[in-house]
């Protein structure tokens, strides 16, 4: 491993070198080897986030390690920027396909990554049906409308919602954008989704929670993800929408969005039994956490390549 001196890393991060001996000191720069009254540092750590950033913030002690790990890099990123617009959007293009197919994947959606492509393209898949082509255009205009939201600093509402699902529920004109009116069930889960009645008061509720909810936004985004899940306001379309809005919420906040991959859906189904059976939303908070730091690091290594 290479190591840097405290004058280097205090050059590296734009603060003095007492500054940079008291995070040495504090146990806040992981690997750090002290020789008498010197401190080598690990080349390729991060600059330490600045806790009066987070002041104000709620932050449970068991997300300390992992919110810190994120900030940093994000903090990271942030002096690094901005990437050129061919960057920009191949990383677009590329999530953008992948999210597609692994969020529709999740619902039940037939077509491999690569179909997922060419369907984005206008290519038709033979033998797959016209509903999971559909699903793919339709999410891919949502997600794109999410961008053009974060770009216009939009907070989130239930009208934005609504036109979310519209767009993804393409294939259901009668559906889209329209709160349910018929009870539903989720087969295999520990909760029920309330009566039809229920729905425009408990998403009022929790739209309205959001402007007083002071905690760090990976917290606040899965929260407000396992909640509108738990609501179930919509006949179809529930999960594409809410994972759409938990981007949203990343991406307003300067985060990158993340990509919950078919791979890992019973790790994510499990999140839910954990919130609605055990009352514990530590399982989510940490998986949307870990995604985003990945993210991150795929960001990260552009400049490194």
């Amino acid at each position: 491993m290479e190591y840097i001196t405290v004058k280097q890393a205090s050059e590296r991060w734009g603060i003095s070198d007492r500054r940079v001996r008291v995070l040495c000191e504090e146990g806040r720069i992981q690997g750090v080897i002290r020789k008498g009254r010197s401190y080598l540092i690990p080349a390729d750590t991060l600059k330490p986030i600045d806790r009066r950033s987070l002041r104000g913030k709620e932050i449970p002690e068991q997300y300390t390690e992992l919110f810190a790990a994120v900030d940093e890099m994000k903090a990271e990123l942030d002096r690094r920027r901005p990437l050129t617009s061919g960057e920009l959007k191949r990383l677009q293009d590329e999530f953008l396909v992948e999210f597609t197919y692994n969020s529709n994947a999740i619902e039940g959606n037939t077509l491999t990554l690569q179909e997922t492509a060419l369907a984005l393209e206008g290519v038709t898949i033979d033998q797959k049906p016209l509903k999971d082509h559909l699903e793919a255009v339709g999410h891919r205009d949502a997600f794109l409308y999410v961008v053009s939201l974060v770009s216009e600093k939009l907070p989130v509402s239930e009208r934005i919602i609504r036109e979310i699902h519209a767009l993804v529920l393409i294939d259901r004109p009668e559906d889209k954008g329209v709160y349910r009116k018929i009870p539903v069930r989720i087969m295999g889960a520990h909760h029920e989704p309330p009566q039809p009645y229920l729905v425009p008061v408990q998403m009022e509720q929790l739209i309205a929670e959001l402007s007083s909810d002071n905690r760090h936004i990976i917290e606040t985004a899965a929260l407000f993800h396992l909640n509108f899940e738990g609501i179930h306001p919509f006949i179809d379309g529930n999960g594409r929408t809410g994972r759409l809005i938990l981007n949203l919420m990343l991406m307003q906040a300067g985060y990158p969005p993340i990509d919950v991959k078919f791979s890992d859906r019973r790790k994510y189904y499990a999140c839910f039994d954990s919130y609605y059976r055990d009352n514990d939303a530590s399982p989510l908070v940490n998986m949307v956490g870990e995604y985003v730091k990945e993210r991150l690091s795929q960001y990260l290594s552009l400049f490194q390549e």
